[in-house]
């Protein structure tokens, strides 16, 4: 079976290849940091961290030791702890809803870093500050390769992937995503129950099985 990688991290595709997949990586997006002053962590009671493409450039401009950080989900997590930040809080419900739900209350100061174009649902539930460290910028591609499956590591694949073709079967790695994906047309066929790498290797296998067992 064929899987099409839409992201640049390379341990995906060598999950799936290990998995016995044949794997093709065709990036759909890259990601390009956003200059700004630093950071002074003591400001701040939570820092929250919704992607783990913010991580890198938050510590670059952070100043101070954070007093405390909140990860969207475990995938999130995993980039801080492999930067010996331990996340005192991780949402259960890897969504922005979630983290606002569950996040001790009442928080205080919060920093929301994130993407640009974030969604801004921390900002109106907890009354964070949003300070913009990256954005996304799509590829330029006249088309995408044939696959059994496409995996979608977020909403902003979604979106390029629906700019080039819609007949593809998708794995998204969680609800944000796979909404974006199917109000652009998109058919997803298995979602991540971890909205990080192990959960997206889970969700191709189970897409897989399925597509295997279905009748032709």
């Amino acid at each position: 079976m064929r899987v099409a990688v839409t992201g640049t991290d390379e341990r995906l595709a060598e999950r799936l290849r290990a998995a016995g997949f044949e794997v093709v990586v065709a990036p759909l997006i890259r990601v390009e940091e956003i200059d700004g002053p630093r950071i002074e962590a003591e400001r701040y009671d939570w820092i929250l961290v919704t992607s783990r493409n913010a991580v890198e450039p938050l510590l670059r401009r952070l100043h101070g030791r954070p007093n405390q950080v909140a990860a969207i989900g475990p995938g999130t997590a995993e980039a801080l702890k492999a930067h010996d930040i331990e996340p005192a809080f991780v949402a259960e419900r890897s969504t922005q809803e979630g983290l606002a739900e569950e996040l001790p209350k009442p928080p205080g100061r919060v920093l929301h870093a994130a993407a640009e174009d974030a969604r801004d649902v921390l900002v109106r539930e907890l009354g964070a500050e949003l300070v913009p460290l990256y954005r996304t910028v799509d590829v330029e591609a006249e088309s995408f390769p044939q696959a059994d499956l496409v995996v979608l590591a977020s909403a902003s694949a979604a979106r390029a992937l629906v700019a080039l073709r819609r007949d593809l079967a998708c794995v998204s790695i969680g609800p944000v995503t796979s909404a974006e994906a199917r109000d652009g047309g998109l058919e997803v066929v298995a979602e991540a129950e971890s909205h990080d790498l192990d959960g997206l290797v889970a969700a191709v296998k189970l897409a897989a099985s399925h597509a295997s067992s279905s009748p032709s």
